[in-house]
């Protein structure tokens, strides 16, 4: 496979190996403003009236890691994923000094949420985070309490330190840009999955040309810091800050995930208030990946469960204002009331 970066502005659009044809079928944009001083890939799909969920991707990854459940979560919600400072198509961190940290990240997250009107203390959002993802949400959350209403922490970083995982990371994501080739980036995106035989040739093919990019390995050395221990340690998530967390939360670990036990996830779960914990079976850190449909199914429920919770619920679900067919044409219509998302 041969595969070359395209020398047009509008390669972070073109979907060239078609991985986001589904999201794109269900009427998806793709845009790169700059927010918070970062030109910032982003995709939407989905009812701008609707509660916004933001899907945020892990390290070196890119939004096409959410590329098979975007356009289901649309049914329900206005569903945005973008790429992370320095990852993807978007540019490096605006600040030089630990703009590869969580605390950054989580201050380009809040201006992704300012960018998308989501109001501070307004409610009507939610937080899908894989692994990098999953500490910047979780940080997010615990730090900017009532921003955003739900969490979905999928094998959230940040909750443990092994140093053979932090290694392997390093290890494979270096070969994998540094000579970049499909072996060393189909072998870095295999070590995710339990069944490598959903690591799709699109996927590969995605991810090299992103690895192609000018200044992709010199990116890749500064974003993995995170893996080096005392820089993890400053960023960990600590027992008093998940004990913090007021969003509803939804904690998913794979019993095959190769950065720890899913036991991980359930002594992370135990420490946020009123949290829920789910062992995946047979899957590894994908989920959203190796099992869509399961992954949909789970992840909808709860935030539509969620969002009911809410006050935002009794205005965003709240259906058109329904007139009697026997009423006079200029009787105001009267609303039909809040409408119960379980029987829809």
């Amino acid at each position: 496979m041969t595969v070359t970066t395209a020398a047009t502005p509008e390669a972070w659009a073109d979907d060239a190996f078609g991985l986001l044809a589904e999201a794109y079928a269900a009427g998806a944009r793709v845009t790169r403003p700059v927010v918070g001083g970062v030109p910032t890939r982003l995709l939407e799909v989905g009812d701008p009236a609707r509660p916004t969920v933001v899907f945020l991707h892990g390290t070196g990854g890119h939004l096409e890691a959410f590329a098979h459940v975007l356009a289901p979560f649309a049914r329900w919600f206005h569903c945005v994923a973008y790429d992370l400072p320095g990852h993807g198509w978007s540019g490096p961190p605006a600040v030089t000094d630990g703009g590869y940290e969580v605390p950054a990240y989580t201050d380009h997250l809040d201006a992704v949420l300012d960018h998308l009107r989501v109001a501070p203390g307004g409610g009507g959002a939610a937080l899908v985070g894989v692994s990098l993802g999953g500490w910047v949400a979780a940080h997010h959350a615990a730090t900017r309490p009532g921003r955003v209403d739900a969490l979905v922490l999928v094998a959230p970083g940040g909750v443990r330190a092994d140093p053979a995982v932090m290694g392997a990371l390093r290890s494979l994501s270096s070969a994998a840009v540094e000579a970049p080739g499909e072996a060393a980036v189909r072998t870095r995106l295999e070590w995710l999955v339990a069944d490598p035989s959903t690591v799709t040739a699109a996927l590969v093919a995605t991810r090299l040309r992103l690895y192609q990019q000018p200044g992709a390995a010199e990116r890749m050395a500064g974003l993995l810091c995170l893996q080096e221990p005392d820089v993890r340690r400053r960023n960990m998530i600590s027992a008093a800050a998940a004990e913090s967390i007021r969003a509803a939360t939804l904690v998913l670990w794979g019993t095959k995930d190769p950065t720890g036990p899913a036991e991980a996830g359930a002594d992370f779960a135990r420490r946020v208030p009123g949290a829920r914990f789910e062992a995946l079976p047979e899957l590894g850190h994908w989920p959203q990946f190796e099992d869509p449909a399961g992954f949909t199914a789970l992840g909808t429920t709860f935030l539509r469960t969620a969002f009911e919770r809410t006050a935002f619920e009794r205005t965003a679900f709240e259906p058109p204002a329904v007139r009697s067919a026997d009423a006079p044409a200029d009787q105001p219509a009267h609303p039909a009331g809040p409408r119960n998302l379980k029987g829809v």
